[in-house]
């Protein structure tokens, strides 16, 4: 699975803990703290996936960046993974409208991480 992914996640722990799930997995991983810095390296990465937190600190949460992924042309292709501890229905269904492609309650699995990361290339390809 050779993917560009880029991890959007305020808590450092969480980050490594995803870095580390998909470590052997053959993808190139990137990082952002916030929706501004993911915001900033959207364009310049153009990642094939992005795992966003929902709820962040700052202006800019998981939602906002997910919808401005979407209104990007040149990130048409860019899948969307919304991470987050809200995991009621109404929370699927706002991640949803914003333009993700999945959705994943905290706390998670890492096989599943990496189960959702092999369907979402094998739909890229």
């Amino acid at each position: 699975m050779q993917a560009r992914i880029l991890i959007v996640e305020d808590q450092a722990d969480i980050r490594r803990l995803i870095r580390w799930a998909l470590e052997d997995s053959g993808c190139t991983l990137h990082e952002a703290a916030n929706g501004s810095l993911a915001l900033q390296l959207l364009p310049v990465l153009v990642p094939d996936i992005v795992l966003l937190d929902v709820m962040m600190p700052g202006e800019i949460d998981g939602y906002e960046v997910c919808r401005r992924i979407r209104a990007n042309p040149a990130l048409a292709k860019t899948q969307v993974v919304m991470i987050t501890a809200q995991a009621r229905s109404a929370d699927h269904d706002h991640a949803m409208a914003a333009g993700a492609n999945a959705f994943l309650a905290k706390p998670f699995s890492p096989a599943r991480l990496i189960e959702l990361i092999e369907e979402l290339t094998s739909k890229r390809s």
